[in-house]
């Protein structure tokens, strides 16, 4: 394929997506895909943005569109409408929009592609937390029901849009999430350790999620569970949660620490007695690095992760997080995320090339 037949339109702007796009962007390029990285600024300091670029060595993005933050809805408009403006300058229209996750870009991408008749793609489509008072999940959502691939990391996600009547263009490929932490983990523990702490001998806690740390109640709990851990707490801080506990007193053993780039937080992740996080990406990477992981939230889209205890669901009261820390998981961790050979950005490629 080359560019006068139609090139890939990838849309990115959430760290998550950033590791995803790293593998499938390096399977296109070896099939000689051409594809076009448009980053809509969601993220838009360093250590969330262009750190990620670098040290995943995904091509640079063609665009910027700057939209930066904002409400739900100012964010998705000003997503939309200046990606439909780069679109539409292009001489050559993209032969597919690639959008992952459930993000504000993940939508914004999806509608644009949807009312320019632009075939759509979504990678980590199925996934369902089934609470509609998440933004993602409603996100997730919207997009499923206007791809026209259908990309599902796990047989689960697939039942769920069965369920909800979508079979056409659906493919089961794995998870490139899988694909990225295999990749990378070696490469993380050659790096220098971020903190001065041996493995093992410590906690790790990531906290983004605006149902906890826009929740006053929600937070303090989660902040007096990690106050009563019996090993230190490291925490990067993510720039939502910072002005909130910049308001709290800490105790010493919490040690909170700058954004981390991506190969920071695997070895951050391996090396952790523990996780406590409310991120979806985290419990996996946990659980495939054989971390114990505890999930501030009321649910989880990866009920994979789930088995043996190996992730455990506990919200935020604190003492449900203090009991889910002592719990210890039984037998191996879970095995998910691998659809047989080939990995899961390989076989995505192979279906966007056809």
């Amino acid at each position: 394929m080359n560019q006068s037949e139609g090139y890939i339109l990838t849309v990115i702007g959430a760290r998550p997506q950033f590791v995803k796009a790293a593998m499938v962007s390096r399977a296109l390029t070896r099939r000689g895909i051409p594809e076009q990285i448009v980053h809509t600024g969601q993220h838009y300091d360093r250590e969330m943005d262009s750190l990620f670029f670098e040290e995943l060595e995904i091509p640079e993005p063609v665009v910027n569109l700057g939209v930066g933050s904002g409400s739900h809805a100012q964010q998705t408009g000003e997503m939309m409408m200046r990606l439909e403006d780069y679109i539409l300058n292009q001489e050559v229209p993209p032969r597919w929009v690639l959008v992952y996750g459930d993000t504000n870009s993940t939508l914004a991408g999806a509608l644009v592609a949807a009312k320019l008749q632009i075939p759509l793609a979504h990678v980590e489509a199925g996934l369902r937390s089934f609470n509609r008072r998440m933004p993602e999940e409603v996100n997730r959502v919207l997009t499923d029901q206007i791809s026209d691939v259908l990309f599902c990391p796990t047989q689960t996600a697939v039942a769920h849009l069965a369920r909800e009547g979508i079979t056409a263009g659906v493919k089961l490929v794995g998870d490139v999430m899988y694909d990225a932490t295999l990749f990378y983990a070696e490469r993380a523990r050659r790096l220098p350790a971020p903190v001065p702490l041996e493995p093992g001998t410590y906690y790790l806690a990531t906290v983004h999620r605006a149902e906890n740390t826009d929740v006053p109640g929600r937070l303090e709990a989660i902040v007096q569970a990690l106050s009563q851990l019996d090993k230190p707490v490291v925490w990067p801080v993510h720039p939502r949660t910072r002005a909130r506990i910049d308001q709290m007193h800490l105790p010493e053993h919490i040690h909170t620490i700058a954004p981390v780039g991506y190969l920071h937080m695997l070895r951050l992740i391996q090396e952790a007695a523990a996780v406590l996080t409310d991120s979806g990406g985290v419990q996996k990477e946990a659980v495939w690095l054989h971390t114990p992981c505890i999930t501030l939230r009321d649910e989880t889209e990866w009920v994979e992760t789930l088995q043996g205890g190996w992730n455990q669901v506990v919200g935020t009261a604190t003492e449900a997080i203090l009991q889910a820390v002592r719990r210890k998981p039984e037998g191996k961790p879970p095995v998910f995320g691998r659809v047989g050979e080939p990995l899961a950005s390989e076989r995505i490629a192979e279906e966007l090339m056809r």
